[in-house]
């Protein structure tokens, strides 16, 4: 869990500080660097309006109607118009971090200084956040922008829901309890307010944090199961990674080193097999690659987050500025690094997968058959590897690429789109799907212990993860309720207490 309680925004900020808001609900405040450079961007937003300029979605429709041009008078209207027709996504909302990850994002494009939006605006969203209120947004239904921050800004003009004190009610309600009230939007803001890729990172920056910390974990697990099935260390051994000198890989074989070094257990059995099965011995190989993959797609992410992605964005060097459209909405970076995010993470899952299923079987592992002493009467730890199986082939199903689809919008204005959405969307299903499947692999070896040698002591680290355990999981004697201690565990790895645990043995 993160310490951090307060975010400033107006510098540079990382996936740490994006975490402490979006999950653990840090405060959020505005620097002075913040403050002046919306400002001077609004202002001239303000002067251009008064000259009656003729400017992509600040004095003209959006997408394929752009060359309608709206009148001074009407720019109030135009604003309230694109909240209210594009809040059309559908489905399950939002989860409280999804939203509150988006808000951040917002904050964090516009206020960039690019994009023209008014600082009390943008102060709504640091209020919404500072105090726990959540728009209701549906989160099905979105190509890369749109249509779920729409339903979350509804909630800035009053319409819509919110929830606030756990509690979903009409978002005048929700404001006034917080002591807000709605507000009218400028020119231009509500182009700013849905535009850009905020949902898109919001979400692949949640994803991508629980796949790493996932995937950390799993060196943890994997070292574990090498130990309790009687691996040999020797497939570690750094002269192998001299000669394949991919440095994640290396650093993996150096995690599972240290993780192991004090082990009694790999000390006895170094020379049991010449040579393990490839889910045991391939550890630094797999794990090495998905983090190189996984440390690519989180400094796409870190870019993203600290960028405008608006359109048009206001640019005031020169004698009078200018407005500038392009393509900054374009969600093909954070859509391509979270499709092969969603990959990185499958394949740590199907190792895990294997190694489980080399615990509970018995010709394999030399245990009784699923982990429990009377299989037959007990089944043991036989079904949570069908549940394993049954997540696999979710994730193998979400692997397919979203990025590679295209489907034209809005009149063919919009020829191309990235589809980066989805890839975030998914991404999110396939982090939790990956705690689960380790969170199983675990609970086998923890029971998996209670058949070794009893003078030989496992590693600290190991002892260490046992010990939490079995804080509220019991040794398997016979067949028990599963479930609960599959969500204890998957708990242990989706709060990263298992990484912190490493951490204090080994270092990091």
């Amino acid at each position: 869990m993160t310490k951090i309680k307060k975010v400033m925004l107006g510098e540079e900020i990382g996936i740490e500080e994006f975490i402490a808001v979006a999950r653990y609900e840090a405060k959020v405040e505005f620097t002075e660097k913040y403050l002046n450079r919306v400002k001077k961007a609004r202002k001239l937003v303000d002067k251009w309006i008064d000259e009656e300029r003729v400017m992509y979605g600040i004095t003209t429709g959006f997408g394929a109607l752009c060359d309608e041009v709206i009148s001074k008078e009407e720019t109030e209207k135009l604003q309230e118009n694109i909240i209210l027709s594009h809040s059309t996504s559908v489905g399950e909302a939002m989860s409280k971090e999804e939203a509150r990850a988006t808000m951040l994002m917002v904050l964090q494009n516009a206020g960039q200084g690019y994009s023209g939006i008014r600082l009390e605006t943008l102060d709504m969203y640091r209020q919404f956040l500072n105090n726990d209120l959540t728009p209701y947004a549906p989160r099905e239904g979105s190509v890369g922008y749109l249509c779920p921050e729409a339903h979350i800004a509804l909630s800035l003009i009053g319409r819509g829901k919110a929830y606030i004190d756990g509690e979903l009610l009409e978002s005048k309600k929700a404001l006034k309890r917080i002591g807000l009230e709605p507000i009218k939007l400028s020119a231009k803001e509500g182009l700013i307010l849905i535009s850009g890729t905020t949902a898109v990172t919001a979400l692949g920056a949640l994803a991508l944090y629980d796949i790493i910390k996932a995937v950390k974990t799993a060196d943890v697990i994997g070292a574990m199961n090498l130990e309790v099935l009687k691996g040999t260390v020797k497939a570690l051994d750094e002269r192998l990674m001299e000669v394949r000198p991919h440095s994640e890989q290396r650093k993996t074989a150096d995690n599972l080193r240290r993780i192991l070094d004090d082990s009694e257990i790999c000390k006895e059995y170094i020379d049991y097999r010449l040579q393990d099965a490839l889910s045991l011995r391939c550890i630094p190989q797999l794990h090495g690659a998905s983090k190189k993959t996984l440390k690519d797609a989180l400094k796409t992410i870190e870019i993203e987050m600290n960028s405008c992605t608006d359109n048009p964005i206001i640019w005031a060097e020169g004698e009078d500025g200018e407005a500038i459209s392009g393509g900054n909405p374009d969600s093909s970076y954070v859509g391509l690094e979270l499709d092969s995010a969603s990959m990185a993470a499958t394949m740590v899952a199907k190792m895990s997968e294997r190694r489980n299923n080399r615990l509970i079987d018995g010709n394999l592992s030399e245990y009784p058959w699923f982990m429990v002493k009377k299989p037959g009467l007990n089944s043991g730890l036989m079904i949570p590897q069908y549940t394993q199986a049954g997540l696999l082939n979710d994730m193998k199903t979400l692997c397919h690429p979203a990025t590679i689809d295209n489907i034209p919008t809005c009149g063919n204005q919009e020829d191309y789109v990235a589809m980066g959405y989805n890839a975030a969307k998914k991404a999110v299903d396939v982090a939790e799907k990956l705690e689960y499947i380790l969170a199983i692999e675990l609970l086998s070896v923890y029971q998996a212990y209670q058949f070794i040698d009893e003078d030989l002591k496992p590693s600290s680290v190991s002892q260490s993860v046992l010990d939490e355990i079995a804080k509220t999981v019991p040794i398997m004697e016979e067949d028990m309720y599963l479930y609960p201690h599959i969500e204890k565990i998957r708990d242990l790895i989706h709060l990263g207490t298992i990484v912190e645990f490493t951490v204090e043995e080994i270092g990091r």
